[in-house]
């Protein structure tokens, strides 16, 4: 089988916590998470962004460096990126080939528990493309929470917690306590961790866990202070480390909340040059204005239309999204929306229905969305008559059918809507 195909027929095997499979696996391969430095993040929202401004600055100051997030909107090359160039798919493939090979001779040995996962082995791909790219570090977003999370059998340099929110309850639990302990589980022995805005009982768990393993913790609005500010639809923000003063450095990427993500950002980087890794105010405000993470408040325009592409895709970033909107004086909008069966629809609605004139409610490209029927259903159960409620299956014909009423339309409720939705856009 072509690597890349025995890469995504994994994917029907879903989800599976724990380490073991990854350790081997890893071990297999002869350790390429080895051959290179490491930045962890995770988070319920934001991590990603994160991810983004780290890597495009540690590249403008010089260093060669991989970076891994995950999920891919469209195309698989988009999860790993080396000095901010997505990797060729006939390197993708060679990686990916020896994984796979890996693989194999572990299942023929009965050294693994089951089958790995496709987070699993794209993990292992990515380490590998690092390993053969010689980077001198690398920005890796985690999967789904921390502790059993494919990307924590490295140790890093340095890690993040973005930001904590309830969200994968079935896998991480139903308390914001619970699943603080789940994402704090990336916190190694003397390893710094950088943490956003926290909720009082997520905060207090992280830092019981960091004092525990003798982490420094760094916290937002505390340890870093940044103020922002939204002007003509960009962000602009100024922070302030032990280090370094940034002062009105306008963000790539747009949205009040991504004030937080650059601070964790620059904390992030004020911890990699205590280990070595020099970067210069410059390069740090590079990465924070040039870093690229598309379907993030992303504005296209198609058939003399505004379109609005976010990846909201549970409460926490469906209030984000509301509040830039509220902010950009976006109103009466025409909502394309679409989710997985297993993300709290009703709360994501609540947040966006009051800035809505329509929702159009449509069938994610993936297994698990929900039909555009009962999404429909909730939909009219939540607006009642102050909201008009149409359903359409086709991602394409619902967005068509949003640019011909005549309103600015925002796109929102999963990756999996966004992504396909992009390619047409674009």
């Amino acid at each position: 089988m072509d690597p890349i195909e025995f890469l995504l027929s994994l994917e029907v095997l879903g989800m599976k916590f724990g380490l073991e499979n990854m350790r081997r696996l890893c071990s297999a391969l002869d350790h390429p998470e080895l051959a290179f430095r490491s930045v962890l993040v995770a988070g319920t929202n934001g991590k990603g962004s994160v991810t983004a401004m780290v890597s495009a600055a540690l590249y403008a100051s010089g260093r060669r460096v991989g970076r891994y997030t995950s999920p891919h909107l469209l195309r698989l090359e988009e999860r790993f990126v080396i000095d901010e160039t997505e990797v060729d798919t006939a390197d993708l493939r060679a990686a990916a080939g020896q994984v796979q090979r890996a693989v194999q001779t572990l299942l023929d040995r009965g050294e693994l528990e089951g089958p790995p996962t496709f987070f699993e082995c794209t993990t292992a791909t990515a380490f590998e493309l690092f390993r053969r790219a010689g980077v001198d570090i690398a920005v890796l977003e985690v999967g789904l929470g921390g502790r059993l999370d494919a990307t924590n059998v490295v140790t890093p340099v340095a890690a993040a917690i973005t930001s904590i929110d309830v969200d994968h309850q079935a896998q991480l639990g139903s308390t914001i306590a619970a699943i603080a302990r789940e994402k704090s589980g990336i916190v190694k022995p003397g390893v710094p961790v950088v943490v956003g805005p926290l909720p009082q009982k997520a905060d207090a768990v992280v830092a019981e866990t960091c004092q525990e393993h003798g982490a420094p913790l760094i916290r937002i609005g505390r340890d870093v202070s940044v103020e922002a500010a939204l002007r003509d639809g960009l962000t602009f923000v100024s922070i302030a480390t032990t280090s370094r003063r940034l002062r009105n450095v306008r963000l790539a990427l747009t949205g009040r909340h991504q004030a937080s993500n650059a601070a964790v950002a620059v904390a992030l980087l004020d911890q990699l040059s205590r280990v070595g890794l020099e970067i210069e105010d410059e390069a740090v405000v590079t990465g924070l204005s040039a870093a690229r993470w598309p379907a993030r408040l992303e504005r296209l325009r198609w058939r003399n239309c505004d379109v609005l592409l976010d990846a909201a895709h549970n409460p926490a970033g469906a209030r984000a999204l509301a509040d830039y909107l509220r902010e950009a004086r976006w109103s009466d909008v025409t909502l394309v929306f679409g989710a997985m069966r297993d993300k709290d629809v009703s709360g994501m609605l609540k947040e966006l229905l009051p800035l809505c004139a329509v929702v159009i409610c449509t069938t994610a490209q993936s297994p698990r969305a929900m039909r555009s029927t009962e999404l429909g259903e909730i939909s009219v159960e939540l607006a009642g008559s102050t909201v008009r409620v149409e359903t359409i299956p086709e991602p394409r014909v619902a967005l068509a059918r949003a640019c011909e009423l005549e309103r600015s339309v925002v796109a929102a409720g999963s990756i999996f809507l966004i992504g396909p939705l992009r390619d047409i856009l674009r």
